[in-house]
């Protein structure tokens, strides 16, 4: 990790292969998103890291990511922490390089690549956001899926107004732990949603499942297997946490929706590939499929 600080200013230095407009262009793709706003080309992002909470407002420069504090200067212990932070949640620690050399060689990546050179995958750090966002988007579109999560979010997360804007932090599991399944049927979950995302709180706060814990498991399928445990994660739900919130690039949500559409459209199928197809077509992914996935997302939005 590179950086330094310039000012008030925090710097950090990411890898060539790094393009913050085509990750804002991602972070843009809903307007229900209130995890996050973008204003006049900056990502303003309220976290919370050791119990502070501090609203960034992050741009670039052609060699740098600038990143500023409207709410004033932290001390140089959490800006080294939200350089850390920012590092996992563009995923920096990738050798994309790698997976550029693959995309060129592959008949469906091959023009996909160069229109999003420097995309990266943007995390989803907290495991409890991450698992409770891919249960909420089982089985529904996605524009409902941004409804839930924003009812979800202004019901029970903790929020910062400045200069008349207010910033959301996704609701911790302790608070959600803490409900009842009636609850959340307010906001138009579905019981079965209601008790999952409920029950992954509650397994949370009683130390049974950890991003610690996950990162402890010596594999892939390890990590699976232990996700798949919990009520509510199935195969695809393990997938994307792993690809979101882990930063596996071998993961591989081959069942997804998206995943689906994007592969029709750029192979002009007029049906939806079956698994045993992507398989095939995903043959010169191998460690780099969570990757491709992600560029193939990231075609739809076109």
């Amino acid at each position: 990790m590179n950086w330094r600080k310039k000012g008030s200013t925090l710097e950090i230095y990411p890898p060539v292969e790094f393009n913050f407009k085509e990750c804002l262009a991602y972070l843009g793709r809903s307007e229900q998103e209130n995890m996050h706003q973008i204003k006049d080309g900056s990502l303003y992002k309220l976290v919370k890291l050791d119990g502070e909470i501090l609203l960034l407002k992050i741009g670039s420069d052609s060699e740098a990511i600038l990143v500023k504090f409207p709410m004033g200067a932290p001390s140089i212990l959490m800006i080294e922490k939200v350089a850390s932070y920012i590092w996992e949640w563009f995923d920096l620690d990738q050798e994309l390089g790698i997976f550029y050399k693959v995309a060129r060689k592959d008949k469906i990546l091959k023009d996909i690549v160069p229109k999003y050179y420097g995309l990266r995958i943007i995390g989803i750090s907290d495991l409890f956001e991450a698992v409770a966002w891919a249960i909420m988007g089982q089985q529904i579109n996605l524009t409902f899926a941004y409804t839930l999560k924003r009812r979800l979010v202004e019901q029970f997360g903790e929020s910062y107004t400045i200069d008349g804007s207010t910033y959301w932090l996704f609701p911790e599991s302790t608070t959600i732990a803490a409900l009842e399944v009636d609850e959340l049927r307010k906001l138009q979950f579905t019981v079965r949603k209601a008790e999952y995302i409920i029950g992954i709180a509650k397994a949370m706060v009683n130390g049974e499942l950890s991003k610690e814990l996950l990162l402890q498991k010596e594999d892939y399928q390890q990590i699976q297997k232990f996700l798949m445990s919990f009520r509510g994660i199935g195969a695809w739900t393990a997938d994307y946490v792993q690809m979101r919130c882990l930063h596996d690039p071998s993961a591989f949500p081959i069942a997804d929706v998206g995943l689906h559409q994007a592969l029709m459209r750029q192979l002009g199928m007029e049906r939806k590939p079956t698994v045993d197809e992507i398989k095939e077509m995903a043959e010169n992914w191998e460690g780099w499929q969570a990757y491709a996935t992600f560029y193939l997302w990231r075609s739809l939005y076109e």
